[in-house]
């Protein structure tokens, strides 16, 4: 049953009270505002490109690892999941999830940073900002308008996870109102991808050989209580089967305690209605201060022994001279562009048009652009062979 046909708590995000989209369209005849809003997000081919865009491994790093679509579906699961759980509309909660990181360039975190330096004299790049450059102006699919047209309550959820409103535009802070709370719908987000990522690069960090289970269950003191606990109550399943009931257990147990802190937030606040929950002093969505602790341990675990690991350092320095080499040849030379991403630049300029191309662009297009321009470099050079 969709949120359309069950019944939502008052302060949850109503279709029918949605603000709209900048376009107005008729409604649809048997789907609901941000029914619409997540199947253009799904049909969109910037989310198709999440398939070949780095979590923390390149994509052709291995078969496993999560790629930034696959975190994509497994935040989108975990949103409706609580979003369900609390009563609030986990269509709406999906569609955010589905489209909050549509804006990341290739090569993950560093892309974005790259990109961030070289794009200074247009302000930066920042993937949120970007995210909703893309939905709005980038997507091209509509006779009618440019971008995917959605309503401002996805568009909203987009601008507000983990917001940096320094690096949006006068008129973009206005239109989204920063002192304004997001619906709770929007809120998990943040919450969510932040349980998904840390336990995920976990699991991937163990598959990559660069974290092992024992430091794990040395470092990690959440981990290790679960892990233990498993050893004796399973005597008979694989150190395999620990870790994965391990690291399944770790989801449920955080998801659970954004779900009872969630509730306990809500209760104590009250809300009747979502006018409510945007006048609230502070966000309703909520892990409790143990949960906190234990994402924070996870997190200040894995930068210093994922993300700062020689073999992620190697890959990462190797990604960023790509991508520095490959947007200063564009800027030299904007004739290497395609055709119609060369006739935006007298109204674009030659930094974000070249911006939103790279930032476009999967790992291994990236790769391949990269050796076809830079003649220096040959296959001989390629990534694949530096260890990626």
């Amino acid at each position: 049953m969709s949120s359309t046909h069950r019944e939502l708590r008052p302060y949850a995000a109503q279709p029918k009270d949605s603000r709209g989209r900048s376009y107005q369209e008729p409604g649809h005849p048997y789907r609901d505002c941000f029914e619409r809003d997540r199947d253009r997000i799904i049909h969109a081919r910037a989310f198709r490109r999440l398939e070949y865009k780095t979590q923390v491994f390149p994509n052709y790093h291995g078969d496993h690892f999560r790629t930034r679509l696959t975190h994509t579906i497994e935040v989108a699961q975990l949103a409706r999941t609580v979003a369900r759980a609390l009563g609030l509309n986990d269509t709406l909660a999906e569609a955010i999830a589905l489209a909050h990181d549509i804006g990341h360039p290739p090569f993950g975190h560093v892309g974005e940073e790259v990109l961030d330096g070289l794009m200074q004299e247009v302000g930066g790049f920042e993937h949120n900002r970007h995210t909703l450059r893309t939905i709005d102006h980038l997507e091209e699919k509509y006779a009618g308008f440019r971008g995917l047209n959605l309503t401002y309550e996805v568009r909203e959820g987009v601008v507000k996870h983990d917001a940096r409103y320094e690096r949006f535009s006068r008129e973009e802070k206005a239109e989204f109102s920063p002192h304004e709370r997001a619906s709770i719908e929007a809120q998990i987000i943040d919450l969510v991808d932040h349980i998904a990522y840390n336990v995920h690069d976990i699991d991937d960090g163990v598959e990559a050989h660069i974290l092992s289970v024992p430091e794990l269950a040395d470092d990690v003191p959440v981990f290790g209580q679960i892990h233990h606990r498993l050893r004796v109550e399973l005597p008979a399943a694989s150190e395999r089967e620990i870790f994965n009931e391990t690291v399944r257990h770790l989801i449920d147990r955080l998801v659970t305690d954004l779900i009872v802190s969630t509730r306990e937030m809500i209760e104590s606040a009250a809300p009747a209605t979502l006018a409510d929950v945007r006048t609230c002093p502070s966000d309703l969505a909520s892990h409790s201060e143990r949960a906190e602790h234990e994402l924070k341990a996870m997190q200040e675990f894995l930068f210093e022994r994922l993300y700062r690991s020689r073999k992620v350092e190697t890959q990462m320095r190797r990604c960023r001279q790509i991508l520095t080499e490959l947007f200063e040849a564009y800027l030299r030379d904007p004739s290497l562009l395609p055709r119609r991403h060369r006739a935006r630049i007298p109204l674009e300029g030659r930094h974000t048009t070249i911006g939103d191309y790279v930032a476009g662009m999967t790992d291994r297009f990236v790769v391949r652009e990269h050796e076809r321009i830079l003649s220096g470099v040959g296959a001989a050079e390629s990534p694949t062979r530096y260890g990626l």
